[in-house]
């Protein structure tokens, strides 16, 4: 290891203006890296989380909801630029129903939870340096958003990606900004405390946040939950689902043997040969959906005592410079997720929920079920499922990337009837196709079209 790596990479995050407090978390976590800390959690050092309440099953009286969601605020993270499915903006700025897109939903969700509930309702994104200005510019068509004396948005920090063979901040003259990485959705914590948002939500009278990530449409502000967390007297809470054999991989919740404290273990963090154990749900049931709640006084007061930096988990992920080179110098970005940092506080409490309040879009596969019928738009502007969503698995080679993706599939199709998906070749959907049972489309080696009106079933177009 090179004996001045974290002196040149501290050297290299204050000439780029990176706040100190983030210069501190960073040299945390630069010690646990150097010292050989991986942050896996073995399966023999948890037992499985089993015992949590439903949100079905809760009694909230609605007055307290309402009093607790008066003092709640909205912060979304919007980092995100999208970047396997080929884009180069913020991922929130995808259209989702017409010409809607994932913030105009958000902005919407937001104006109608206030209309119908009189809570203020700050709505506050983390935004990092790429998706800043567009999705800024976007929320100008929402003047009502926003709260007097609150920001709209504050950004996330950047660190630099270490050579993996000394640890040193890589060099990349090809494209200087392919040297920086996000520290993971853990960095919530340090960019609320460093950028004064969270001080003056605090100031503002707020004493709750609802925390969730822009592409989750189901995560929309709840008044039973803001109730129950308040009512719980809890310094944090993370809502979490049943997996099912579509969530094998992923975060989930387990407990650590050690302490018996509720911990977060991210498919990074698990050992290859604890992978199938940790894919078991059966035996671990409940994934993290990053749907999180925040006492905001609690939280002011643990960065205050830690000088804000929490003790969250290292995750390392190791990954080569330029992300589609290969060949490219190996590096590691150093990580944290935010959800982590229910290891942190005493009392952190735990709620299930069922998948409404979960609906991410990491894949066009994802994207194209959440465009079509499977799901209809309420007053509220909820997306609720009309069906059980199909499997969707389209071809890779021809669908992968935003600009393919809707080339081929100017208008979704109808997906209510059918039970799966699969698409393989170069095919353009018409419009008004409708999707029936276990659908299958064959590649013919050419360029092929569904007619408008068509039917697409197992055998493919009917």
């Amino acid at each position: 290891m090179s004996a001045d790596g974290l002196a040149r990479a501290r050297h290299k995050m204050k000439d780029a203006g990176v706040p100190p407090t983030a210069v501190d978390a960073f040299t945390r976590f630069y010690g646990l890296l150097e010292s050989g800390e991986t942050g896996l959690i073995a399966e023999r050092d948890i037992t499985p989380l089993t015992r949590v309440p439903h949100l079905a099953d809760l009694d909230v009286d609605e007055k307290a909801g309402r009093r607790a969601l008066a003092v709640t605020a909205v912060i979304k993270l919007n980092g995100g630029l999208g970047t396997s499915m080929g884009m180069d903006r913020a991922k929130s700025l995808l259209r989702v129903r017409g010409e809607r897109t994932f913030l105009d939903l958000i902005a919407e969700q937001v104006l109608v939870a206030r209309a119908t509930t009189g809570a203020r309702l700050p709505l506050v994104l983390m935004n990092s340096f790429r998706t800043r200005d567009d999705t800024l510019a976007a929320l100008a068509a929402y003047p009502d958003l926003r709260v007097d004396g609150l920001p709209l948005d504050f950004t996330q920090n950047q660190e630099p990606k270490l050579r993996a063979d000394d640890l040193t901040p890589v060099e990349w003259p090809a494209d200087p900004d392919l040297e920086w990485c996000p520290p993971g959705h853990g960095d919530l914590y340090t960019a609320l405390h460093a950028s004064g948002t969270l001080t003056a939500l605090v100031e503002a009278g707020f004493r709750y946040a609802t925390v969730s990530n822009s592409d989750n449409l189901g995560a929309a502000p709840d008044a039973r939950i803001a109730g129950w967390f308040a009512g719980t007297g809890a310094p944090f809470a993370a809502e979490v689902a049943r997996r099912t054999p579509a969530d094998r991989k992923g975060g989930h919740l387990v407990v650590r043997a050690a302490d018996g404290r509720i911990v977060l273990r991210e498919t990074a963090q698990t050992r290859p040969e604890d992978a199938d154990a940790a894919a078991d749900i059966e035996t671990h049931p409940f994934f993290n959906t990053n749907n999180l709640w925040l006492d905001l006084r609690a939280l002011a007061a643990e960065l205050e005592r830690s000088g804000g930096v929490l003790d969250l988990p290292l995750i390392r992920n190791d990954k080569t410079v330029d992300p589609t080179d290969p060949a490219s110098t190996p590096v590691v970005q150093i990580e944290s997720a935010m959800g982590a940092a229910i290891e942190v506080f005493d009392g952190a409490v735990v709620l299930e929920v069922d998948r409404s309040r979960f609906l991410p879009v990491k894949t066009t596969n994802d994207l194209l079920v959440l465009r079509s019928d499977v799901y209809r738009l309420t007053e509220d502007q909820r997306l609720v499922a009309t069906v059980d969503a199909p499997y969707v698995d389209l071809d890779p080679a021809h669908f992968k990337t935003i600009g393919a993706f809707d080339q081929r599939l100017p208008a979704a199709p109808s997906l209510v009837g059918a039970t799966s998906l699969r698409v393989r070749g170069d095919w353009t959907f018409g419009r008004d196709v409708a999707v029936v049972g276990d659908a299958v489309l064959t590649d013919g080696g050419a360029p092929s079209t569904v007619p408008d009106g068509a039917r697409v079933g197992p055998t493919g177009i009917a």
